[in-house]
């Protein structure tokens, strides 16, 4: 019997990513107030690749703390533009805005997951992935603005890659789901050896 397990997230891509790779995490999302502890790390100069690890900990800390000897994900992304950091668009106009910086340019993508035991963190990745937006036409910005609507809400720059916003990128180096939102292969090599998963 495998170990039991939390994951401190709502999203439903790292859910999905998880039980399709055979994990059956039960879904506990943490109530961290995100803006107000992204403004914090970026008044005290913390570069983006550190925000995704220090909110991704906060997470799974905050959740273990109820839930003595579970193991229990955190996670967090991250878009870094050279040095400055994404959140995701709060409307359809910010996330014009923000794919109008990022077109014809090459950002990063941070996927930090830590793993918490007792209000303790016992494990941490981050993913590092590249991408590179092609120079894209104001008219094809549109389309795809009106295509994807509010999914463009659900992710930091504005595109969903698994979807229609893979049209948006002429290059792609790095891990696919760090990309998605978690460094999957590193988190289940863990999880393995934790007797979360089966070896």
């Amino acid at each position: 019997m495998s170990a039991p397990l939390i994951l401190a997230s709502a999203s439903p891509a790292r859910a999905e990513m998880l039980r399709r790779a055979g994990a059956a995490p039960e879904i506990v999302p943490a109530r961290v107030d995100e803006a107000e502890v992204k403004i914090a790390l970026r008044a005290a100069g913390a570069a983006p690749r550190d925000q995704a690890d220090a909110l991704a900990e906060m997470k799974a800390i905050r959740v273990s703390s109820r839930f003595p000897g579970v193991l229990v994900i955190g996670a967090d992304q991250v878009l870094d533009l050279d040095g400055d950091a994404f959140d995701k668009p709060e409307t359809l106009d910010d996330a014009r805005a923000q794919l109008l910086r990022l077109r014809g340019a090459r950002h990063s993508l941070y996927s930090a997951a830590v793993i918490a035991v007792d209000g303790a963190a016992v494990w941490r990745h981050i993913g590092h992935a590249r991408l590179t937006m092609r120079a894209f036409t104001d008219s094809f910005l549109d389309d795809y603005l009106s295509t994807i609507g509010g999914g463009a809400l659900t992710t930091a720059g504005g595109y969903r890659i698994e979807e229609e916003g893979v049209r948006l990128f002429s290059r792609i180096e790095g891990d696919w789901f760090s990309i998605l939102g978690l460094p999957l292969l590193e988190l289940l090599a863990f999880l393995r050896v934790r007797g979360a998963l089966a070896e």
